[in-house]
């Protein structure tokens, strides 16, 4: 499974690279706004040159033609931007003509298994199911996610990638994995979740402890840290 963060801060994108856990970031016009930052296509800009893989920037408008526009001009801020849309008919045309020019396109937005069959027919790179905002009314997002994945899974010639959104906390990444999703794109806050365990917190603490009784050091003395 691929690893995108989602958000649209610098600071934790940068911090999470350097992990080499990074497959990509997503970002949406509500994570631009809470990162305070005044220039989009420079933001985006700018997590492209951290994350090689794909970058998912959102067009703003919601008819055909504009958005067409929209996304061609955000398709040439860098070779890794992925144009995301929504999942209306405007938007899948905008996904079909990006796909056929090459551009990577997520389609976002996504709440059904017959939604995720159109974005693919219309060529998506990625679809965007969100499992957290299916949770909060009560439906089961995860199981959006195992239709999905087994109707994928039927079709040789369906590309699209299972790109799991709106995540919540790290059973959600865990269950999505299980089930065959391409794709997690999780905040900060959760992938640093996945890390966690007491048992590791505990076992770490012991040895710490079990090897300053030794009285030992592996780096010589006057080495440094390099």
């Amino acid at each position: 499974m691929k690893f995108f963060v989602d958000t649209a801060d610098l600071n934790d994108i940068r911090d999470l690279a350097a992990t080499g856990l990074l497959d990509g970031v997503t970002t949406n016009p509500s994570l631009v706004a809470k990162s305070g930052h005044s220039n989009f296509v420079d933001l985006i800009k700018e997590i492209c040159a951290i994350v090689p893989g794909p970058v998912s920037a959102e067009v703003a408008a919601t008819d055909f033609e504009p958005m067409l526009a929209e996304g061609q001009y955000l398709a040439k801020i860098a070779r890794n931007v992925a144009v995301k849309v929504p999942l209306t008919p405007a938007g899948l045309k905008v996904c079909k003509t990006l796909s056929d020019q090459g551009t990577m396109v997520n389609v976002t937005l996504c709440f059904s298994a017959a939604q995720a069959i159109l974005a693919a027919k219309a060529g998506a790179t990625f679809v965007s199911p969100f499992v957290g905002r299916l949770d909060d009314i009560g439906e089961n997002g995860m199981q959006l996610i195992a239709d999905i994945c087994q109707i994928y899974q039927s079709y040789s010639y369906f590309r699209t990638e299972v790109l799991v959104a709106s995540v919540r906390n790290p059973i959600h990444v865990v269950e999505a994995a299980k089930m065959g999703a391409h794709v997690a794109t999780i905040p900060p806050n959760v992938i640093r979740q996945l890390f966690a365990h007491p048992l590791t917190d505990k076992g770490l603490a012991q040895f710490v402890v079990d090897w300053q009784k030794t009285g030992q050091k592996i780096l010589p003395e006057g080495s440094g840290k390099g």
